[in-house]
C-alpha cells in the first residue's frame, strides 16, 4: 500500500495551531498553496461528514475532527492526476498535531495511505505536504 509522510516543528502552542488547521473549510493559512477552498454541503467544517473542494481540484471529506487528539482524518473522493479515482481508491489523509512541552512548540505530522497500481501519488502529494507544512510553520515565526 503506498504511502508518504511529512512532519515538521511549528513555533506555536499546541492549542494555536489546532485552531488554525481544525476547520476544513478554511485553509486560510495555506493561501500561497490552497488558492480556493470550497465548502460543499451544510456540514460544518468540524463535523464528520464535511466536503470540500481545494483548488477546483481535490474533492475532499472529513473523516474526523479530533480536538482531544488534536487529529484531522479526511478522504481524497476525486483529484487531478495521479490521484484520480482511476488512479487511487481508499485515500486517508491524516494530519496529527503533538505538543512539544519543554518549549511549547508543536510537532506537526501529515501523512496518506491509499491503494494504487502505481507508486507516482507518493511523490505528488510529498510536494503538496511540504508545502503545506512550510506555509503552516511560517505563519507562526516571528510570533
Amino acid at each position: 500500500m503506498p504511502s508518504c509522510y511529512q512532519s515538521i516543528v511549528v513555533n506555536a502552542p499546541v492549542d494555536k495551531v489546532w485552531d488554525t488547521i481544525k476547520n476544513f473549510h478554511d485553509m486560510s493559512w495555506a493561501a500561497s498553496v490552497i488558492t480556493q477552498c470550497e465548502a460543499v454541503g451544510e456540514k460544518p467544517g468540524t463535523e464528520a461528514g464535511a466536503k470540500r473542494i481545494l483548488n477546483d481540484a481535490f474533492h475532499e471529506t472529513l473523516i474526523a475532527c479530533d480536538d482531544q487528539e488534536h487529529r484531522v482524518r479526511y478522504s481524497i473522493d476525486e483529484g487531478p492526476s495521479p490521484v484520480s479515482s482511476a488512479e487511487v481508491s481508499h485515500y486517508i489523509g491524516d494530519l496529527h498535531l503533538i505538543p512539544v512541552t519543554l518549549n511549547s512548540s508543536t510537532f506537526v505530522e501529515w501523512g496518506s495511505n491509499w491503494e494504487s497500481v502505481s507508486e507516482e501519488a507518493a511523490g505528488f502529494c510529498q510536494q503538496i505536504y511540504v508545502a503545506l507544512l512550510r506555509e503552516l510553520a511560517q505563519k507562526f515565526e516571528l510570533k
